[in-house]
């Protein structure tokens, strides 16, 4: 992390920001894990006014080398004072413009909650943190908990998929190199579900071996 010679004042700024600010809602679901997250644009509209109140601004600078993007997330305060993130780089899930752009809207999101110290998403099972990330894909990195039996013994309504068939779905997508989106978007196309959580036993079975028949990425 680089800075300026004093932060006093950002400082004092920042301890103001963040006794003000409220973590934003998590609206946007991943449907490939059952988790829920912030959008950047929901982040944005929420700490852009707090920031401007104290005297902040946020300015994120991303840069690519055709596989790998890099975001670097600056805090400037009106002082003149600043403090500026380790640039942040995650691997594309695809050598194309929207894989570019998905990764640096996640690089966003992930690097600007870290500067502001709030939360953006579902916490995960600390496979991210342990470095479990697979390709630095975020959707890969974050799982939720699979559940224990006694919980799933509870919850689980008949002709539901089990908690075995949705981890084995997840095991083999990321295998195959499926991201979430993607995923959503066959579930909705051959089943009209929403999320893999409402697909029934023989809908799972049916889309693992479709799946299954994926020729592996190149």
């Amino acid at each position: 992390m680089q800075k300026s010679e004093s932060i006093k004042n950002i400082a004092k700024a920042l301890a103001a920001f963040q006794a003000e600010v409220k973590n934003p809602a998590n609206t946007e679901e991943n449907p490939f894990f059952n988790s829920k997250y912030a959008p950047l644009n929901d982040i944005l509209n929420t700490v852009r006014p707090i920031l401007s109140k104290h005297g902040l601004s946020v300015l994120q600078s991303p840069s690519g080398d055709g596989q790998n993007v890099t975001v670097t997330t600056l805090i400037t305060h009106e002082s003149g004072e600043w403090i500026e993130s380790d640039p942040l780089t995650l691997k594309a899930d695809k050598a194309t413009a929207q894989g570019a752009g998905s990764a640096i809207t996640y690089a966003r999101r992930y690097a600007l909650s870290a500067m502001l110290g709030i939360s953006s998403e579902d916490d995960d099972d600390g496979n991210f943190a342990s470095g479990n990330n697979g390709n630095a894909n975020p959707v890969k990195a974050y799982k939720k908990s699979p559940a224990t039996k006694t919980d799933e013994n509870k919850t689980q309504k008949p002709d539901k998929a089990t908690a075995a068939q949705l981890k084995k779905l997840y095991a083999m997508a990321n295998e195959k190199g499926i991201p979430g989106e993607e995923m959503k978007g066959l579930i909705k196309l051959h089943y009209s579900k929403d999320s893999s959580k409402d697909l029934t036993k023989q809908e799972a079975s049916d889309l693992i071996e479709k799946i299954n028949d994926l020729l592996p990425e190149q």
